[in-house]
Order: C-alpha cells, then structure tokens, then sequence
C-alpha cells in the first residue's frame, strides 16, 4: 500500500473527527449563551414553573390517587418575614451570606457523616439546592451535580445574594403541590408570609429536608425537636450583598459554635430521624414565643 492510498483513507477519518468536534464546540457556545442569558432573565423575572413541580404534578396521575396541582404564588423578598428568612438560613445554609456558593466545610462534614450512617446527607448551600430547584430535573446522578455546581457560579456571579434567597424561598417544595413560603403560609397557617412569626417560620425550615414525608401541618416529635433547636439558634447577620460588589463580612461565629450548632440541625442523627415515622404522635409544635434571635439589624 503506497502513501497516497494511505492519507486518501486517512482523511474521511480526519475529516469526522473534525465535524463532531465542530458541532461539539458549536453546542458548548449554544449551551453557554442560554444559560447565561436564562440565568440574567431569571435576575429580574419571577420563576413561573420548575422541573420539579412539573415533575411531581405530572407524576401525580401515575402514582396518587388524585392528581396533584400545583400551588404556588410568588411573592418579592419584602413581603417575606424576616423570621422565615432568618429561620431556612440557620437550618440549612449558615454561612450564606459568607461563601461564593459552596460550604466547604459542610461537605466534608456530610462525607464523615455519609462513612459511618445508612441515609446519606447532602451538604448543598442555599445557593446550590436554589440552582438546582430552577434550572435542573429532579434526578441524582453525577451529571446533574455538575450541572448543578455549573448554575450555582452562574447565579452567585450574575445574582446578588437577596434574589438568590428570594427565588429560593419562593420555589422551595413544602408539602405536597404546595411550593414557597407564601402558598405554604396560606395553607398551613392561614396567613400572608408577611405575618409568619418565629415559630411558624422554624415549623416551615424543619421540614425541608424532606417536605413529602415530614408535615407541617402534623409534625412529629423528631420535626418538632428541629423547630426548637432552630429557633434556639443564634441568627446570623442578614447583610444583603450588592449586585456590584458583595460586602466582605468577618466571622459570624467560632468554629467551635459553627459545629456544634449548625451541623446538629444539618447532620441529625438517623436514629431520631427513624423515631419521627409515627406522624402527628409525637409533642405539639412549640407555642408562639418571642424570638429574640430574629431581631437582627438590616442593613
């Protein structure tokens, strides 16, 4: 086989490889321009719907008795208590306003915790489950994770922090077809989220972790002990960042505290979580108090 006859057979395969990586390239750029351009839209225009509630609603007529709707009604940042606010960020984000997306700290923490425990615990930020919830489907699996960590960049770059706890709080699932503090509030306590007091707003944060088998509206003993520990916890300073740039904030806490407190709401043990299966039997949520926690300055 001479030369020519060679590189005459060489090129087709030199020649695809070229187009798929042109149209790989081509993708890439395509993908790039509309997340970033969803990402800036979604800066200033409500959430109308995300994969999750699609998913759940549509699932619904497969596996529920009755099909479940969606309830949800968006509402701005100022029309939230602060106590909610203050309450999903001690439960599950502590050093929001703090970190550029990731808690470092908290992943390590969850992979000892995942080493020596049967139900694995996650470590996402506020930011995180937040880029999750509105750009991604509801399915674990490494390529959403990456999906996931990719959104998360471009929100806390493109976002200032107080829109990413706004569209967090408003998109968040609390119950079945039930989704954001306002249609939560409204159903479970009959009152705009405006009005939530400090132990409605605990109520609400204990049961993020898992909205469709823990209730609000019939907590157990386990959800009730969270709401406590939650409105026990110190608040951390609520300082909105600017969209220009984000403000450089000193520790809120020792480490020591930073430990002890937030990760026993994050990381709880699975044996108290396994005595909460008895819904509605254990003690009665906590009666309206005076928090004084929540009464943190607002810059």
């Amino acid at each position: 086989m001479n030369d020519e006859t060679q590189k005459s057979e060489v090129r087709p395969v030199i020649g695809l490889i070229r187009h798929a990586f042109r149209i790989l390239l081509r993708t890439a750029i395509l993908f790039l321009i509309l997340s970033v351009g969803i990402t800036i839209f979604y800066r200033f225009v409500p959430v109308p719907y995300t994969p999750l509630m699609l998913w759940r609603s549509t699932a619904s007529i497969f596996t529920e008795d009755k099909f479940v709707g969606i309830d949800k009604k968006w509402i701005p940042i100022e029309q939230i208590s602060k106590s909610m606010q203050q309450s999903v960020i001690k439960s599950e984000d502590y050093k929001f306003y703090q970190h550029h997306g990731f808690d470092f700290e908290a992943i390590e923490k969850a992979m000892q915790y995942n080493k020596t425990h049967k139900k694995t615990k996650g470590a996402s930020t506020i930011s995180q489950q937040t880029a999750k919830n509105v750009f991604l489907w509801p399915a674990r699996s490494w390529v959403r994770k990456g999906l996931e960590a990719y959104f998360t960049v471009l929100i806390e770059t493109l976002w200032p922090k107080e829109r990413i706890l706004e569209c967090y709080l408003n998109v968040i699932e609390l119950g079945k077809g039930v989704y954001g503090v306002e249609a939560a509030s409204q159903k479970f306590f009959k009152r705009p989220a405006s009005k939530l007091n400090s132990s409605q707003a605990a109520l609400m944060a204990a049961v993020l972790p898992n909205p469709i088998r823990f209730r609000i509206d019939r907590p157990s003993r386990y959800i009730s002990n969270r709401q406590r520990k939650i409105m026990g916890r110190k608040a951390p300073p609520m300082i909105a960042a600017s969209s220009v740039e984000k403000a450089e904030l000193r520790p809120i806490e020792s480490q020591e505290e930073k430990s002890k407190e937030f990760f026993s709401l994050k990381f709880d043990s699975e044996e108290d979580e396994e005595k909460s299966e008895g819904f509605g039997k254990g003690a009665s949520a906590p009666k309206e108090t005076t928090d004084k926690s929540d009464e943190v300055q607002n810059d």
